[in-house]
């Protein structure tokens, strides 16, 4: 379990404690802006090859048990992560590097949120850990939730000392909370403008994995 922890800490300080504060900036003097996304992309692959290892060969030790009707109703929060994460791929992300606006103000699923992506991923690691119910699962698919939540307002940051033209037209408009721009009066809900397609494929994605799960990862979804 120990070599679990410290994979889980390096995945963690690799995302949060250089690409999230000011060492990425330090480390871009020295090396380049492409010789740290070089590094850093080694620095990932091998952080998540470790963990996944030490996931893999840790012990089971059990902290709480999941009935099975609670798995069920929690496998239904991965579809609407499966739209973020269609939606996200499929529409620009201002929030990117070199990102931009599509139109004079957000639309589609940055209406929702600024971040659909990490919100996908937020889902996706949120109930594994509520799912798995041991030290394991809680170290393992924490870890991607710390850094998917953490990375929102670092790139919040990061894009409004990059592009605070950018910035100053997109925060007002959106928000990190999905929904949260909407309920504060300050946008509303568009789905016409999200393709229809970000729906299809994001469903049939989630099924597909329902179906899969067991022959893929070892275990059923639903138990």
């Amino acid at each position: 379990m120990l070599w679990l922890v410290l994979a889980s800490l390096l995945w963690v300080g690799v995302h949060v404690g250089v690409a999230g504060t000011r060492l990425r900036g330090e480390a871009v003097a020295r090396l380049g802006e492409k010789g740290f996304m070089i590094t850093f992309s080694a620095a990932s692959f091998v952080s998540i090859a470790l963990l996944v290892l030490a996931w893999q060969n840790a012990p089971y030790q059990p902290l709480w048990m999941v009935p099975g009707w609670v798995t069920g109703m929690l496998a239904l929060l991965i579809l609407p992560g499966f739209w973020l994460f269609v939606a996200s791929v499929a529409s620009p992300n201002p929030t990117a590097a070199g990102g931009k606006l599509a139109g004079e103000e957000p639309r589609g699923v940055q209406r929702i949120t600024r971040h659909p992506m990490l919100w996908s991923f937020s889902l996706w690691a949120g109930v594994h850990v509520a799912t798995n119910g041991d030290v394991a699962g809680l170290l393992f698919f924490g870890a991607f939730l710390v850094t998917s939540l953490v990375g929102m307002p670092s790139i919040d940051r990061k894009l409004a000392a990059r592009d605070p033209a950018l910035w100053a037209r997109l925060a007002p408009r959106t928000s990190i909370l999905p929904f949260g721009a909407v309920i504060a009066g300050r946008n509303r809900v568009a789905l016409g403008e999200i393709p229809k397609l970000v729906w299809i494929i994001g469903t049939l994605a989630w099924l597909a994995l329902l179906v899969a799960h067991p022959w893929i990862f070892g275990v059923p979804a639903l138990r």
